[in-house]
């Protein structure tokens, strides 16, 4: 038998990862912007896809299904867009689902368990193996979104700019990512994604994680990630897995405020790609 073609794509709000998948084999991998109906519009998405998408596939005609992960993919309006948006260049069967049904599908597979994301956002649900039964939602970087790259980099600047940091560390921060609080300011209120530009400044956590200050912000945060959001799961009955690029780096204190809580940890992947490409070559063979 001939195994399917399929292309399948991990959306982020500042990346796209799409996956063509023959059999349960990745044959070819593509990088484009991230795409997010929530924030984007129809002829938007539409030209990412035609301009940085298709020339890259080879053939692109061999594509039999689509199977689109994403950030703000959780509204059947927005999904609708994104179809329309895939399928004009790709007239196949096309999927959108949320990042949040990615990660629990990448993370667990067919068996049950919580799914958590700890990326430029964060969200988390319970899975009973076949689909999303319980979510608290994330309400994005101004409400909740607890420890993501976006709340991360929010607490850092606000620090920062209140002079809450020991005065070296403020003055490694505006050293090393060349702002200034006017530009901040800027880019904050003023110019589209604040949440890409806040997630981009918290990987200078990551590099002072030595300084208790910076520990605890970053301890505190996760603490209440856990707390507001995986805590109402009842999680001591399934383990707790976790995809992300916060996640993935800021592993080892994550663990430790786990800990604080009794939680039972499993699988800590950066991206849910390798378990996506498992999952669907389980489900079209």
């Amino acid at each position: 038998m001939v195994a399917k073609t399929i292309l399948i794509a991990d959306g982020g709000s500042t990346k796209t990862d799409w996956s063509v998948v023959s059999g349960n084999r990745e044959t070819e991998r593509i990088r484009t912007r991230g795409i997010n109906p929530f924030f984007q519009t129809e002829e938007e998405i539409s030209a990412e896809i035609r301009d940085n998408l298709i020339p890259q596939i080879r053939p692109y005609d061999a594509i039999e299904a689509v199977y689109f992960y994403g950030a703000g993919c959780a509204f059947p309006e927005k999904n609708e867009i994104l179809r329309r948006s895939v399928m004009h260049y790709l007239p196949v069967s096309v999927e959108v689902g949320s990042d949040l049904l990615a990660a629990a599908r990448a993370l667990c597979g067919h068996h049950p368990g919580i799914a958590c994301i700890l990326g430029t956002g964060s969200n988390s649900c319970l899975y009973d193996g076949k689909e999303i039964v319980r979510n608290i939602s994330p309400l994005g970087f101004i409400l909740g979104d607890e420890g993501s790259g976006a709340v991360l980099g929010k607490l850092l600047v606000g620090d920062v700019l209140k002079n809450q940091l020991p005065a070296a560390l403020q003055k490694a921060f505006f050293a090393e990512s060349g702002l200034t609080p006017a530009v901040i300011m800027e880019k904050v209120y003023k110019q589209p994604f604040p949440n890409r530009f806040l997630a981009s400044l918290s990987p200078f956590l990551l590099r002072h994680m030595e300084e208790p200050t910076v520990y605890n912000l970053v301890g505190d945060s996760f603490r209440a990630f856990f707390a507001r959001n995986v805590m109402q799961y009842g999680c001591r009955d399934h383990p707790v897995h976790l995809v992300g690029s916060i996640a993935w780096y800021y592993q080892d204190i994550l663990k430790e405020v786990a800990r604080e809580f009794g939680l039972r940890l499993g699988t800590i992947v950066q991206s849910p790609v390798q378990g996506l490409i498992r999952y669907h070559g389980e489900s079209e063979n």
